[in-house]
């Protein structure tokens, strides 16, 4: 990850009306949680990261869990899935949304969860076990992951793979192939159409807006 000066500001922004929610909701031990969505290289990980760090420093105690680890299909298998399969089966159905759903009401409850974790170098699925029991605020990110319920808070990073190219680059998770971008297309469409669910936008300069204060410029192709 690469936490930056615009990671940090747009992380206190958000902490701002996490603390100010926290604050109306007087019932002790109240479950938080923040779903984080935009399309590759986003920054979503680092922003994520990055609130978790303020919000410890006002002595919350934050897990962020990457929705992206929950896909039904482990890495090694997925790119043959989808060639197989067809690129119109790229989308919100391609997470394991009963493991989701389980990992957040186990959080609300205070339970232990075993929670999958995708070490990428060997490309496998790993189990983590979390003792929700110690954590006071939960952060969702992910491509869908605004698509999550019972979520407190929804924040969607209003930038498209068009204008991640350089991160994505630094990043180089995976090659830049033709099968890549297209893969890359076909997920901008389907993030597209979680923008409406958002309570707050991250804009293009990475400032935190209302909804109604910026422009879709990239609404979502029928």
């Amino acid at each position: 990850m690469l936490i930056n000066d615009m990671h940090k500001e747009a992380a206190a922004a958000i902490a701002e009306k996490v603390l100010q929610g926290l604050e109306e909701n007087v019932e002790e031990r109240y479950r938080y949680i923040v779903g984080i969505s935009g399309e590759s290289g986003s920054g979503k990980s680092e922003l994520s990261h990055a609130l978790g760090k303020y919000l410890k420093e006002h002595h919350i105690r934050v897990k962020v869990i990457h929705t992206d680890n929950y896909y039904n299909i482990q890495p090694l298998l997925r790119e043959e899935w989808r060639r197989n399969k067809g690129f119109d089966k790229i989308g919100h159905d391609e997470y394991d949304w009963v493991k989701i759903k389980k990992t957040i009401r186990d959080f609300k409850e205070e339970q232990e969860c075993m929670i999958p974790c995708i070490d990428l170098i060997p490309e496998q699925v790993d189990k983590l076990l979390v003792d929700f029991a110690k954590i006071d605020l939960l952060i969702l990110d992910g491509l869908y992951a605004i698509n999550s319920p019972d979520l407190d808070m929804r924040v969607f990073i209003d930038l498209t793979y068009h204008e991640t190219k350089i991160n994505q680059i630094i990043r180089m998770k995976e090659a830049m192939t033709d099968f890549r971008l297209k893969i890359l297309e076909m997920e901008h469409r389907a993030v597209r159409q979680l923008r409406p669910l958002a309570d707050y936008i991250i804009d293009k300069s990475y400032s935190l807006k209302l909804p109604e204060e910026v422009l879709d410029e990239h609404p979502q192709q029928l």
